[in-house]
């Protein structure tokens, strides 16, 4: 096997939470590409059918499109039931599903602070659980999640104690699982973007001011990242390209963490 043909995904289902949109939809398109089969998973079900007729307009693969509250257990049993009925199989997951609010934490109320628990974590929890039972049947599959360089550095000057947890106990969760499932030929890392301009915050990156100076001034290549600056990294963890690869922390942050 030559080293390009270990990137490619050939007939193999990855399902994608946030998929529809942003940071999610980017890493899918790019496992689509390397001709994967895909689920979009959101809990935006239009979004998801327009994300998902484009991926097959453009890749000629399948592609289903799920409405998933990632925090609901119901909602997310669903989700890998109608999986395996279509296709029998889930070889990738993708974990990335996620919120962000900046609040004082003396300010934040306890619901919000467990919002994003349950979005940033629990719904992790939630989706692996029930996904990691049909690879422990298949005795094998990858899985990667969306962490965040908040889960190893705090930002500033930005409040933002419930965002920089969560992403942190999924970079844990993450080492924890890929300990654990090992055995069953399961691989599980995760990737930590830096800040990155989506559809949904190329306008407030174009306002400027001292907050994004600061960022900015923060990061050695002197610039946001785009969604596609992550395929790369994503395909890599998601294919036979990374295979001696567990329980890893890939940081995609423009140099931010090496100051």
């Amino acid at each position: 096997m030559s080293v390009l043909d270990k990137f490619k995904l050939d007939g193999q289902v990855a399902i994608v939470t946030g998929g529809a949109s942003g940071l999610g939809k980017a890493m899918g398109k790019g496992l689509a590409e390397a001709g994967a089969n895909l689920v979009i998973a959101d809990i935006n079900l239009d979004l998801a059918k327009e994300t998902a007729n484009e991926f097959e307009t453009e890749t000629g693969n399948q592609a289903l499109a799920c409405k998933v509250d990632v925090t609901n257990v119901s909602d997310v049993e669903q989700m890998v039931s109608d999986v395996m009925d279509q296709f029998g199989r889930i070889d990738i997951l993708f974990n990335n599903a996620g919120i962000n609010e900046h609040v004082k934490f003396e300010d934040m109320p306890y619901d919000r602070w467990v919002k994003n628990m349950d979005v940033n974590i629990n719904s992790m929890v939630l989706v692996s659980q029930a996904v990691g039972k049909v690879m422990i049947k298949q005795q094998k599959g990858t899985i990667v999640n969306t962490s965040s360089m908040s889960g190893i550095i705090v930002n500033t000057p930005q409040p933002q104690a419930a965002y920089n947890t969560s992403k942190g106990a999924v970079i844990m969760f993450t080492k924890s699982l890929a300990n654990e499932w090992a055995e069953h030929g399961i691989r599980v890392n995760t990737i930590a973007p830096g800040y990155m301009e989506t559809e949904l915050t190329r306008d407030y990156f174009a306002q400027g001011g001292e907050m994004i100076d600061t960022w900015m001034n923060f990061t050695p290549l002197g610039r946001p990242g785009v969604p596609e600056e992550l395929q790369g990294a994503a395909l890599y963890l998601a294919s036979d390209a990374s295979s001696f690869v567990t329980g890893s922390v890939v940081t995609i942050d423009g140099g931010y963490t090496a100051l």
